[in-house]
């Protein structure tokens, strides 16, 4: 039998003609490599190479064998071929699927270190509602979403992403402008826009409000985040929402003022239970939560306002 390295120093030296070239082109001493071919062929009871003018020609007994080795080497070639691709990301598709909250920031800054690892990596990103997670995981459309609620579903299984915390935000030039604090009683002075109580994304706005007991009417509901960032940003109300739409200053034009209650709230990687992640699935998860958890209460500084105007914030 022949090994793998004694197969890629005979060749080596049939290509190049010479002991000191196949050195050269397999970056090794010219002496090991004369060692191992004489090795060779003494173990195998075949001689491979004839000298003639310094040069080394494969002998008539030995061509078949050399047609048998440019064909492993070639099928080495093809394995080294796939696995570089497979650690570039080429030839493969990471599917995945986010709500919105999340997807705003965390996501593509998520992404943005898979990439670097997997820069050939086919990347595919939907954005769900929380309901449309369940078939999104289910058909088999993505490997896991990110979620701001935990479902109860026993073909789902939860991972622990990051916790949260709730800020309110108001526009420019508005009475709480400024501040750096605000209790919930406060903000239901003005008019809330907000998402719809009966939406799991919208409870966890609402929460703080039920848990103080706390009268409270939205003026002007929206179905995401973004959307009731860009109604407080036009003036029409303050709001209270999650620190990861509005993290590293994802929405300019808007101030962040912190609340006095409590708000902490949990994140999660949803995944169809009993089904392997991809290794890219695996890194996407772990670069989202590192991301997310940077930003975790007690482990940061509470974001400034973004600027609204030259010179202004």
């Amino acid at each position: 039998m022949m090994t793998l390295r004694q197969v890629e120093v005979i060749r080596a030296v049939m290509v190049t003609g010479t002991i000191n070239g196949a050195a050269r082109l397999l970056k090794v001493s010219a002496p090991g490599v004369s060692r191992l071919v004489k090795y060779t062929e003494r173990s195998l009871g075949i001689r491979f190479f004839q000298r003639q003018n310094g040069r080394y020609f494969p002998t008539p007994e030995a061509q078949n064998i050399f047609e048998q080795i440019n064909s492993v080497y070639e099928k080495v070639d093809d394995l080294s071929y796939i696995i570089s691709n497979i650690g570039r990301g080429a030839l493969s598709e990471l599917r995945i699927g986010s709500v919105p909250s999340i997807s705003q920031v965390m996501v593509p800054r998520a992404i943005e270190r898979v990439r670097r690892r997997y820069p050939d990596l086919g990347i595919d990103i939907n954005i769900l509602k929380i309901e449309e997670a369940i078939d999104y995981l289910m058909l088999g459309k993505g490997e896991c979403v990110a979620m701001s609620y935990r479902l109860d579903h026993s073909a789902l299984e939860f991972l622990p992403l990051a916790s949260g915390e709730l800020f309110c935000i108001v526009p420019p030039g508005h009475e709480l402008a400024g501040r750096k604090q605000v209790s919930a009683a406060e903000m239901t002075r003005y008019p809330l826009i907000g998402i719809d109580p009966n939406d799991p994304y919208g409870r966890i706005m609402a929460e703080i409000f039920a848990r103080n007991k706390l009268d409270y009417n939205i003026s002007i509901k929206a179905r995401f985040g973004t959307t009731v960032c860009a109604l407080v940003k036009a003036g029409l109300g303050i709001a209270v929402i999650d620190q990861f739409t509005v993290a590293h200053g994802g929405y300019p034009g808007i101030e962040l003022l912190k609340i006095a209650e409590p708000t902490r709230f949990d994140t999660y990687i949803a995944v169809k239970r009993g089904t392997p992640l991809s290794l890219y699935a695996e890194h996407f998860i772990d670069c989202l939560r590192a991301e997310m958890r940077a930003l975790e209460p007690g482990r940061r500084q509470v974001a400034k306002p973004a600027k609204t105007a030259i010179g202004k914030k």
